[in-house]
């Protein structure tokens, strides 16, 4: 049984006795920079960003119909053969949830959390079912829940871009915001593609259970340097874009 996170609201980032990562969003910074607050986006660019944190103030209702649809497309996406017997179910600890229903954990990060996740089964399904199901290297004994790391990449995601201000004051935000005129559907894309970051670090660090923490922030170093290159200019220039295709 996991004993992992729950994300708190975005300005606490994780706290309690069932906190998988700890402070590790407190512990690091967006290494925000004055002279990023009047970047000059264009407006097709702007139009995207506000939309996109529109998207990130959606919290995740399980009384709404729409929702529970995304809900179970997730479930077979992930397990096309398998039939979901109800939203609460034990079922979806096979998911790597904490438990049997899974509007609890999206309480953290919200309907975009979810967003992601079934973008990446519908866009990418071999990659995302090498994840879901571990498949590939020397796996740990005890291996980091599928889905909820997951909800901890669009976190992690967000907090690096510095997408809850009201325009991006970090490097890496800027470049996005760039990414994103240039392709609407670059953050979900980018999640994608960070985690398969992530499980390639998971896999390169021998790392266990109790090592996410590090896991991430690796990931998100790496994540950082890659958006601050100089000849990436659409979401699909990042040299990690390729770990999606393997």
């Amino acid at each position: 049984m996991h004993s992992i996170l729950l994300i708190s609201p975005p300005t606490n980032a994780m706290v309690g006795p069932r906190s998988w990562i700890g402070g590790l969003f407190n512990r690091s910074t967006n290494r925000r920079s004055d002279k990023y607050v009047d970047y000059p986006f264009n407006p097709l660019q702007v139009q995207r960003l506000q939309r996109l944190q529109e998207r990130l103030q959606v919290p995740f209702d399980e009384t709404r119909p729409d929702h529970q649809e995304s809900l179970r497309s997730l479930w077979y996406a992930a397990f096309p053969n398998v039939v979901l017997t109800a939203l609460i179910s034990e079922q979806w600890k096979d998911m790597g949830w904490q438990g049997h229903n899974p509007s609890t954990d999206f309480r953290g990060c919200g309907f975009v959390s979810l967003e992601n996740l079934l973008y990446f089964a519908r866009t990418y399904p071999k990659s995302f079912h090498r994840l879901l199901f571990k498949e590939g290297g020397k796996r740990a004994t005890w291996e980091y829940p599928f889905a909820v790391a997951g909800i901890n990449v669009t976190f992690m995601l967000i907090q690096m871009l510095d997408l809850y201000s009201v325009k991006p004051r970090c490097l890496p935000g800027v470049n996005f915001v760039k990414l994103l005129g240039e392709d609407e559907e670059a953050f979900d894309v980018l999640y994608c593609i960070a985690f398969e970051m992530m499980d390639a670090q998971w896999l390169a660090m021998h790392a266990s259970y109790m090592e996410f923490n590090e896991v991430l922030r690796v990931t998100r170093t790496q994540l950082e340097r890659e958006l601050s290159l100089e000849d990436v200019h659409r979401i699909r220039d990042l040299p990690a874009y390729n770990l999606l295709y393997q």
